[in-house]
């Protein structure tokens, strides 16, 4: 085992947890404003994460690792999975009375971005926990970003390894220097969530509904103040604000600073943007028409609702403002495909992704057409520029992991006593971190708190597989990772 690279992974999670911990600090503070008992949950859960954090850090410290593939898979695995255990502290030892299993189960649901939730009566929960709630989503949001960026593409399992396709690594970077790139990276995502709750703020939102809904709002997680979730807001404006941060959670975030900097969008990520938005605006046509003859509103507000559902589903946002299960089949159907979809690579969103599907439909036209013409050569193009071969391979292999995942989960979740509905969109909204799925049980209308603790432990281990890009946590598994 290599000792050094394991060593540098814990350490570097060590010192995330700390940070992690002084996020806690906050909803203690509020609920310490209004006089909740809690905040002294979140001050002993700080107080506890902080001390380990520092311990385990002190401990593992040493000299700068060398960077390899094997050092950023364990960064990536160990640093989820501690953040997770950490941020469920606050749940599990809160008032709400929750379980371990609910407690992780919360947490893996908040910083994977998923939005499922176990937590009834959110309308009457402490500002604290509400706030906690938020915050590990906008942090795991940032992190989603950091892990596309940063990590994956260089191990060619992000969607940006295609990003450096015929050209330097340099040349595809809006800043020289790393450093000026995360800094920057960070400013904009803080000031696009402070105009999304100024948005919402001067819609209907009160300041903290504001607050909380901006940070996951970009975050594509999902979680609201209120359990109808945005069925609990009536203004059209509102949900068109937020139709118009899940876009953009949805696209990749080095678009934008491209766009400041070089005042244009490289091709492959241009590419990726302009298919997100049509799929979204095509299939949201779809089920806007289907809902028509059903509604019993204005046809602006039909177009609106059946718009913000589907942006929320494919950026897999997991807010709904009405429960989609009852629009009838077709629309039915085309939010289970839609949860396949995904938002771009670079954003905050999870799910397959586009530039997955578009490598495959290509790679699928390229098979078609070279049985027309088994000598023609015809390259798979990103943006215009062929993508490597070795890209091209790890999209392949991921689509096949994802969809034997999928398959194996169901007869797993099925073991535990959920029905066929609920296994299946379960493990899927899961996998995709989209948050709701379908049926009378965890639907747009239900939630996961009456899902057996066996299913909680599959449905989490799912999201957490879902957010490091599958592949990332399966290589773990395999004995030549370990060799020497």
């Amino acid at each position: 085992m290599h000792s050094s690279a394991l060593r540098a992974a814990v350490h570097i999670a060590a010192v995330f947890a700390f940070y992690l911990a002084l996020f806690m600090l906050l909803p203690a503070a509020v609920d310490f404003a209004v006089s909740n008992d809690d905040w002294v949950v979140f001050a002993v859960s700080a107080g506890m994460t902080a001390g380990t954090a520092l311990t385990v850090a002190a401990a593992t410290r040493d000299r700068q690792p060398k960077l390899s593939p094997r050092l950023v898979f364990l960064v990536v695995n160990i640093l989820w999975l501690t953040l997770s255990v950490a941020g469920a502290l606050p749940f599990y030892f809160a008032s709400l009375k929750l379980d371990f299993a609910d407690s992780l189960f919360e947490s893996v649901s908040a910083i994977t971005t998923t939005g499922s939730t176990v937590i009834v009566g959110l309308d009457e929960a402490p500002p604290g926990i509400l706030l906690w709630r938020s915050l590990l989503q906008w942090i795991g949001g940032l992190g989603v970003i950091a892990l596309g960026l940063f990590m994956l593409p260089f191990l060619n399992i992000g969607g940006f390894a295609f990003f450096r396709i015929e050209s330097s690594e340099k040349a595809d970077l809006p800043f020289a220097r790393f450093r000026v790139y995360a800094r920057t990276l960070v400013i904009v995502y803080v000031m696009l969530t402070a105009v999304c709750a100024i948005l919402y703020a001067m819609a209907e939102m009160t300041p903290f509904d504001a607050v909380n809904h901006a940070m996951t709002t970009l975050s594509t997680g999902g979680f609201s103040t209120h359990d109808a979730s945005f069925g609990h807001f009536g203004n059209s404006a509102t949900l068109w604000i937020a139709i118009a941060f899940m876009a953009i959670g949805g696209m990749p975030f080095s678009a934008y600073m491209f766009f400041v900097v070089r005042s244009a969008v490289p091709k492959p990520l241009a590419e990726q943007m302009v298919y997100f938005i049509a799929i979204v605006f095509i299939i949201g046509m779809a089920v806007f028409l289907s809902y028509l003859p059903r509604q019993e509103m204005s046809d602006f507000g039909a177009f609106t609702h059946s718009i913000f559902n589907i942006m929320s589903v494919v950026t897999t946002t997991g807010y709904a403002s009405a429960d989609y299960s009852l629009w009838g089949p077709f629309a039915l159907s085309v939010f289970f495909i839609a949860t396949f979809i995904g938002g771009c690579s670079g954003s905050t969103a999870g799910g397959v992704k586009i530039y997955r599907w578009m490598v495959l439909f290509r790679s699928v036209n390229r098979g078609l057409y070279r049985l027309v013409f088994p000598h023609a050569v015809q390259p798979i193009r990103m943006g215009g520029e062929p993508a490597p071969e070795d890209m091209q391979a790890s999209v392949m292999l991921f689509v096949v992991a994802f969809f034997v995942i999928w398959g194996v989960s169901i007869p797993l979740l099925g073991l535990t006593g959920l029905d066929l509905t609920t296994s299946v969109t379960g493990a899927l909204t899961a996998l995709c971190n989209v948050g709701p799925g379908l049926g009378d049980i965890i639907g747009p209308a239900g939630n996961f708190s009456t899902l057996p603790d066996s299913a909680k432990w599959i449905l989490s281990l799912l999201m957490l597989l879902g957010r490091l890009e599958i592949l990332t946590v399966l290589v773990l598994f395999s004995p030549f990772f370990w060799r020497e």
